[in-house]
Formats: structure tokens, sequence, C-alpha cells
């Protein structure tokens, strides 16, 4: 799980989801593979080229988030960089294609079957005879079983994240030769293509000590296409080299870096020379492609970057100031200036590399979804969590994130599985769509009154509430009530730099931040008298206004009030004039309605932000208030999501190709644990039902492919119906590469081929 880069570490696979009880659900047939709806909504975008018209040799510097803290992606500490250096190094049985599909890997793999169902589940493996470690063994029977025995539960000396499906095996064993495996099940396992991705050497598996600190910090023996040459964790990057025992196609990279470098420094990497290809966010994406035609015509300033800030009237105080009779105020102001003069070159000057960068895009395998707290508080309520699902224009927000990137702006219609997947099918419809009738009936009917008598609340120490908050570093807690304030007016643009609600400190440090020492020079003598003038035309017609409301007031200082009066005319400023009972806030026991509502706060995350106000004006047209409240991304999850101190949430799970397996933990009913607590495993919605239960078991233990997915479509189907959570779009993947870099960039579902990666031949072109 994670929200455009905040997030807890993923558990989940990755190239690294009237009452429910009661809804009636028909069978679903399965889709045929060529049905066109089951086609990613985009396709990758990694400018694939034949491996003869690449060259040999060549180094890729590939942005990631961290350096990792193990190498072993089944502990609970492994995240991305993991999982990417485990793709490079390590064996997997299956691989996933364009479709998020799993395929056999012909490297390790000949073949892999059911080959008995009746008493018992037996898969039978037959490996690739050249497959080998890269210290001459052959990969055999003996890594299955020593990898089955340390992921099976049983030994609890392993520190072990997950055994998903091993805890199902009953025992391996060797074929009719060395290179055939038997797996029998103890019960019958649908997802059996899950298992043995990656696959570790027995070395690291055989023993708890070696599985749980000696695949941390290195692995001796690995046998893929690289090998690990060196993990410097001062300079922060991971180097990858060749496989001398490598069996298939031959790098045609000689070096892979793995170099961490955060999310909002990447463009400047990239500019640098640091990074050759690297995941960005919009707002890079917007410096890149336009820094080629970022030129301006002659005393026309430029529409994005430093000039875009200046203003006639902000050139004219800088200059005046850095000119004046006051010399304190002359020399910080002309000190300043030559700070933003150095700032605006270096800019110039990333900007004339980055204008040589191309940026791939597609849709990331991921989706952001609002998540629903149903443990406790008004939500607890199944009508009014789909009262809140009701009034979502899921369509609008998937427009505002997605369209303006030039992605396919779809929401997303299942929680188990994206367009493209085999179990992919749109189940909105147990829900239903944007409806604010229906969603304020909903309301009505668990009992929330428009204007109904609240009880006055006793203050409360803000300093004990919101774990991590800003509130307790600065007067502004980030916290604001949607209709006391009005923010309506801002809108995000993912393709621009500013955010809606974006609160940030100015930033003296970059050019073109806020403050009028970001100006250099005066601007034009016809822009400054337009300024001026348009100025004064302003200062004038706010006096006509003033003067015009003097008189309307006259009557109210008598008790009276003039015909067209209205009521809350003079209620503190930007407080809305309520216009009877309509205006006033849904209440209930002497209780308003009102949902808090977290958003991280970090570098990166304002199309997040973007998206919870929007959600928040939806929710008040219904009469819902939302209390947005900012959190740092260190405590957003931990403190938040995971601890369940919120009402409303946006965050995002990766797809699985294995839903019933990889999904289950998500939306698993909640249990009490033995000391009394609730064991949530990762729902942390809280919202959960025994049917749902009984369908990911039933999925998870059924052979038949497409009665499997049926069950997994009902699932799903179940899951909208109580309104835990809400799929909303798909993220966008945005990857800026060197131009002649090719089979690489915005992968998509797929998973990497790391061999193919590398640079075209001098003369080559790429293919259109």
């Amino acid at each position: 799980m994670s929200h455009h880069g905040v997030g807890p570490r993923a558990v989940m696979r990755s190239a690294a989801f009237l009452t429910a009880g009661v809804l009636a659900v028909s069978s679903l047939a399965a889709c045929s593979e060529d049905d066109p709806d089951t086609r990613p909504l985009a396709g990758q975008d990694i400018a694939p080229a034949d491996r003869d018209r690449i060259a040999d040799g060549g180094t890729v510097r590939w942005a990631v988030d961290t350096v990792p803290e193990t190498l072993n992606t089944f502990q609970s500490d492994a995240d991305a960089t993991t999982s990417r250096v485990a793709g490079a190094v390590l064996p997997s049985m299956y691989r996933l294609d364009e479709r998020g599909r799993p395929e056999r890997n012909a490297d390790y793999l000949e073949s892999a079957k059911i080959v008995e169902r009746e008493p018992q589940q037996v898969v039978l493996y037959k490996l690739n005879q050249q497959a080998v470690w890269s210290d001459g063994r052959e990969i055999g029977a003996a890594d299955f079983v020593a990898q089955w025995r340390a992921l099976s539960g049983k030994d609890t000396a392993y520190w072990t994240a997950r055994n998903a499906g091993y805890e199902r095996i009953e025992k391996i064993e060797r074929g009719d030769s060395d290179l055939e495996v038997r797996v029998t099940f103890r019960k019958p396992y649908a997802d059996w293509q899950s298992l043995f991705s990656p696959l570790y050497p027995k070395d690291v598996m055989g023993t708890p000590n070696t599985f749980n600190d000696g695949a941390r910090r290195k692995l001796k023996v690995t046998a893929g296409p690289f090998a690990i040459d060196k993990i410097n964790r001062k300079a922060r990057e991971v180097r990858l080299k060749r496989n001398p025992r490598w069996w298939g196609h031959k790098p045609k990279l000689s070096e892979l870096v793995l170099r961490a470098v955060p999310r909002d420094k990447r463009a400047a990497a990239l500019a640098d020379g640091r990074l050759d290809l690297a995941e960005i966010d919009p707002s890079a994406a917007r410096r890149i492609t336009t820094a080629a035609g970022g030129k301006g015509s002659a005393g026309a300033p430029l529409t994005h970057g430093p000039d875009a800030a200046l203003t006639p009237a902000q050139a004219l105080r800088s200059w005046a100031i850095a000119n004046g009779s006051d010399e304190r105020a002359a020399d910080e102001e002309t000190a300043a200036r030559e700070k933003r003069s150095k700032a605006i070159a270096k800019y110039n000057k990333e900007q004339s590399v980055l204008r040589r960068l191309v940026v791939r895009k597609s849709l990331e395998p991921a989706y952001t979804q609002l998540a629903l707290n149903g443990a406790e508080g008004p939500l607890a309520d199944e009508r009014v969590r789909r009262a809140v699902a009701r009034a979502l224009d899921r369509d609008e927000l998937a427009r505002v994130v997605l369209q303006p990137l030039g992605l396919p702006a779809e929401p997303v219609g299942s929680h188990l599985a994206l367009a493209g997947q085999a179990a992919y099918a749109d189940n909105s419809g147990a829900l239903g769509e944007q409806d604010t009738g229906e969603a304020q009936a909903l309301l009505a009917d668990a009992g929330w009154v428009r204007g109904g008598p609240v009880k006055a609340k006793k203050a409360k120490k803000e300093a004990a509430k919101g774990a991590g908050s800003e509130a307790s570093k600065k007067p502004d807690d980030g916290t604001y009530i949607v209709g006391a304030e009005d923010k309506s007016g801002a809108v995000y643009d993912p393709a621009s730099d500013e955010g809606v609600g974006d609160d940030s400190e100015p930033d003296d440090s970059k050019p073109g931040g806020h403050g009028t020492s970001t100006v250099l020079v005066p601007a034009p003598i016809a822009q400054l008298r337009t300024a001026l003038l348009d100025q004064a035309a302003a200062q004038a017609e706010r006096r006509e206004t003033d003067e015009a409301d003097e008189e309307k007031q006259e009557p109210a200082r008598d008790g009276k009030l003039k015909d067209g009066g209205g009521p809350g005319a003079y209620a503190p400023k930007g407080t809305a004039a309520p216009a009877g009972a309509a205006a006033k806030p849904l209440a209930k026991d002497g209780k308003a309605l009102s949902l808090r509502f977290v958003l991280p706060s970090g570098p990166g995350t304002e199309p997040l932000r973007a998206v919870g106000e929007r959600i928040a004006r939806m929710l008040d047209r219904i009469g819902v208030r939302t209390e947005i409240s900012k959190v740092s991304d260190a405590s957003y999850f931990k403190d938040h999501i995971a601890s369940g101190q919120y009402d409303l949430a946006l965050y995002s799970w990766p797809a699985s190709a294995f839903p019933a397996t990889d999904a289950r933990p998500i939306y698993a009913k909640p249990v009490p644990a033995a000391d009394g607590s609730l064991n949530v495993e990762q729902n942390y919605t809280r919202v959960g039902t025994d049917q749902v239960d009984q369908l990911f078991d039933q999925a998870v233990a059924e052979l038949d492919e497409k009665e499997s997915r049926s069950l997994v479509r009902k699932a799903d189907a179940r899951i909208w119906a109580a309104a835990g959570s809400i799929p909303l779009y798909q993220r966008p993947q945005l990857v800026a590469a060197r131009p002649n870099l090719v089979n690489a960039g915005a992968f998509g579902f797929e998973t990497p081929v790391y061999e193919d990666m590398g640079y075209l031949k001098k003369g080559v072109r790429r293919a259109s």
C-alpha cells in the first residue's frame, strides 16, 4: 500500500484491494481471452526494440526510493527495491505479462502443470536443464524444499512476513529426474503459480539463521541475468553486474545501478546526469515536456519556471527596495536578488539538459481508493458509508488526475483486479452510481436530520489529538472544515507545479518561489504602467463597494433589515450565509455529522490532496462535513491508517495476479485477538463480512480457473456493497528516460526484462 510515494512497505506480490450479507449477486461468466474489455486501459511505454538494434555495454542509473534494508522479499521490512533487486538476480518460475497475467518464465521452467487433482492436487515442475546458481550448482528440488519449509509457518524460528500458499503444501519431492520437482498439496490451491517466485537458494532458506540474517545485506549465490556487485549505503546505491554464469540472452547492459533519490529531487538528478531512468511526479514531467519549447518570444515571459512568477508589481517593488534609501533593506534585497540569480541560472542549466529527455507514461498496476473507517462513529453504519459512496462522482475524480496527463480517465470498477487482468469485471453496480438524492435518502434513513439540534462541544486540546500532525509544530495545524472556509476556487492541475490547498511555506531556495524577493529586474515600462493603472482601478472599485456596504448596514444599526438583506450578512468573514435548515449540517443525537479526512502533506502528494478536497466538496453537497487534517508523511500510515485514527483517507493498493490469495487479508472480516484487541490483518477500513471471507476461501481452493474467477468477482461485488473502500482511479505512471534507452520506461503490468534493457547502437533510430 502506498499513497503516491508514502505508505507502508507492501507485503503483497508486486513486480515489489441493503447489507452486503443479503445482497443478491448473479454469477458472472468469465471473460474470454479475446474480450476487448479485458485489455489494459493504457499500454506500456518502454520504447521497444529488438536486441540486434541495441549496443553491447553501458550503464543505466535507475532511481529507486530506498536502499533496501533486506534482500529477502519474505521479510517484513522488504520494500519495492528489494523486489526490483530480486527480479534481476533471482529465479522466478512465473512473471507477469503486459496484461498483468502470469506467464511461464522459460529461462527457468520448461513446463509446469497440475498432473493430479484427486485425491490431492499435484503440480509437476520441469526445470530448464541449463538453469544453475552462480556457484555452479543446478537449481533443483532441494531449493524448493528449503523454501517451502522456511515459509510453511510450522517453524516459528523463521521470521517471515507472509507464507500464503506454502502452508497448503504437504510435501515436495524429486521427480523422475533431477530436473523434475513434484509438489503435493494438502489442500487444493488455485494460485499455485504464485509460489517459488522469487526462489532463493537452499543456502539462504535452509536454516532460520541464514533466512533471518544471511540475506539481509548480501546475496552470495544468485541465478539471474545480473548479480549483486556492491551495496554502497553511504552513496545510497546498489550496483548490479552481469552474471557470468547466466545461460539466457546476455544482458545488453554491463551494469545496472539502482540509486536512491527522493522523488522531489529526481528532476535535478536527471539534469545533473546522476540518473538515466526515473519514475517522476507530474510536476517533474511538466518540466521535462515543456523544456524543449520553453523559450518565449522576444520580451514574453515563460509560462513555466522562474519567469512565470514575475509580475510587474513584484518587479517594481523589488527594484525599488534594492535601489531605495533604506540601506539595510536595500542590502538584504540585493543579496536576495543575487541568490535568486544563481538559482535561476541553475534552473536554466537544468532545463537545457532536461529538454533532451523523454517522458514515458502508462498506468501503474495500482489504484487509489477512498477508505472509510467502519470501526466506530457515523461510518460504522453501512447506510452512512453507502451515502458517502453515492455522493462521489468517480468519473470527475479520475478526470482531474489522469486527463491532463493524456491518460485514459476511467474509474476503477473492481477492488480485486484492474482492466486487463483475468479477474477484472466492473462490479460497481452492486453499490450504484453517483446519486445525490439517494445519498441524502440513505442518511435520512440512518437518522441524520438536516438542521437538527447540536450539543455544544467542550474545548479539547489539539495537542492530544492527531499523532504526527503538524499542529505541534506551528500554529496552523493543517486542519480545516469544508464549508467554513472557501477554498473551492483552487483547482489542481497535474501538469502544473501547484496543488489545491498547498499550504507549504515559501521556499526561497528555488527560483520562482513566493515572495517579492524572487524578482530580479524591473518589468518593461508598459507592463508596469498597466499594472499600476489596474491597481488604481481596483482600489477605486473597492472604495465604491465599501461605501455601498456602509449604506446597507445603516438600517441594521437601528435594529432593522432592508429588503433583500439576508440572514448571515454579518457573520464572520468566510462564513457562508445559511438558507434556512437546508444550509445547516446534518445532526443526530445532538451530534453534527462531521468526518475526519486525513491526508498526507509531503512533497509529491499534491494530487492526492487535490482529490481529497474535491471529495470533501462532493460530501458537503449532501450535508456531510469533513474536517481535513494534513499530517506528515512519516506518520500518515503508522499513526493514522494502521491505527484507525481516521474516518476517511486516501491510499493505494497494488494489483495482484492472484487476488484470491493476496487480497484476502485486505478485506477479511476483523476478528478479536487473544489479548482483546481487534486483528485486522491489512483490512484498515475494519469493514468485512463472513460472506466475503467464504467466497475468498472457495475461490482459492477452486482449481477450475473460470469458476475461481467467478467466485472472486462475486466477492468483489459484496465488497462494493459493504462500502468500506471505494476504488477511484488507476494511478499514473510517469517515467523520465534518455531517448536512446530502450525496453525501459513505464512498464505497466509487465515484469521488466532486465537483459533486454539497453541503449540503441549509434546511427540506429528508435522505431516509431
